[in-house]
């Protein structure tokens, strides 16, 4: 008997399912099939994260999301507009309607959501507030940086962390605020400050830029916790879904072995679960709007989140990270897709 209820249960939401009406596009969604382009709020230039290349082509494991929900939504990972933005102006730009997502590294926090109009996605990196100084100093640990000066990006979370450290530490410290990217930069390499904050991996990629890179070293104290985001404006729920699952689907993708090597043929000769993510099977376009093959198209343009990694963070990178906290679940990190189905 229970058997039977379970299997009419099942046949009942199989029949539900199937004959739900395609969703219907939201205003914003809407809007951006109408412009045909994505327009994507970067940062000034940070290496592995958003960064314009040689060429002026920006690369980055947010740039690289910005080119898979192109693919998503607009048929074409290229359908995309980047638009840099400071730390100051970032917020703005997105609140103004000026750029459609903020691509870069932005902290979700509880008062950016609730009192700036957002919405967060899926974390896309894990990352730590740290202090880089030179070598010729001689210090070693940030505790050693009472009474220091230290640059800091303005508008930005560091601000705050940096202050609460020092407090807790009881130690004080002098703060040169600087607006841009380039200019506190420039002010921690002219010696305008003994030490410079902000997110670890951007300070690796900065201290690449050096004439001797090794002239500088990163402390070991970690700030803060920084994880990072790309950001929408509240009012479309529709436009959120599909950010977010598109960022779940790269980490899955991962997860379950398809890449952009093999997506094409998995496609068409893998198991059930793989087939519906590439949308061999159908249902999951559907459910957010999009057609079915929305996901084998952003694999195919940058590959799953462990290619994006690896392609501009990993070892193999100027950057070289180690994948560490943005490893997948299963082998020890915190990169953890929820279901596709």
């Amino acid at each position: 008997m229970i058997k039977g209820v379970i299997k009419t249960t099942v046949l009942v939401a199989g029949l539900l399912l199937s004959s739900l009406p395609p969703v219907a596009a939201g205003p914003h969604l809407e809007a951006l099939k109408q412009r045909g382009v994505l327009k994507c709020g970067t940062s000034e230039g940070t290496p592995g994260i958003t960064s314009p290349d040689r060429e002026g082509k920006w690369t980055g494991i947010y740039a690289d999301l910005c080119r898979a929900i192109a693919a998503a939504v607009l048929g074409d990972a290229t359908k995309v507009d980047f638009v840099p933005t400071t730390t100051v102006t970032r917020f703005t730009a997105l609140q103004s309607g000026e750029i459609d997502v903020l691509s870069r590294t932005a902290t979700a926090t509880l008062t950016r959501e609730g009192q700036l109009g957002l919405r967060f996605a899926p974390i896309w990196f894990y990352d730590g507030q740290a202090i880089i100084v030179a070598r010729k100093l001689g210090v070693t640990s940030a505790r050693q940086l009472s009474g220091a000066t230290i640059c800091v990006q303005q508008g930005s979370t560091s601000e705050l962390n940096l202050s609460e450290y020092f407090r807790t530490q009881g130690m004080t410290f002098s703060p040169v605020t600087v607006a841009t990217l380039d200019a506190v930069e420039d002010a921690f390499f002219s010696g305008r400050c003994d030490a410079y904050s902000n997110d670890s991996t951007p300070l690796v990629g900065m201290r690449l830029k050096a004439e001797r890179p090794d002239d500088y070293i990163l402390l070991p104290e970690r700030l803060s916790k920084e994880p990072t985001a790309l950001a929408i404006r509240k009012g479309d729920e529709q436009f959120y879904d599909v950010v977010r699952w598109a960022a779940f689907a790269l980490m899955e993708a991962e997860e379950m072995g398809v890449t952009s090597a093999n997506a094409a043929e998995l496609a068409a000769k893998g198991p059930p679960a793989i087939k519906r993510l590439l949308g061999s099977e159908p249902g999951l376009g559907k459910a957010l709007g999009l057609d079915e093959r929305w996901v084998a198209r952003m694999i195919t343009a940058v590959g799953n989140y462990g290619e994006i990694f690896e392609r501009n963070l990993g070892k193999g990178s100027r950057i070289g990270l180690e994948r560490g906290q943005n490893d997948l679940w299963t082998r020890g990190g915190q990169i953890y897709a929820l279901p596709l189905r």
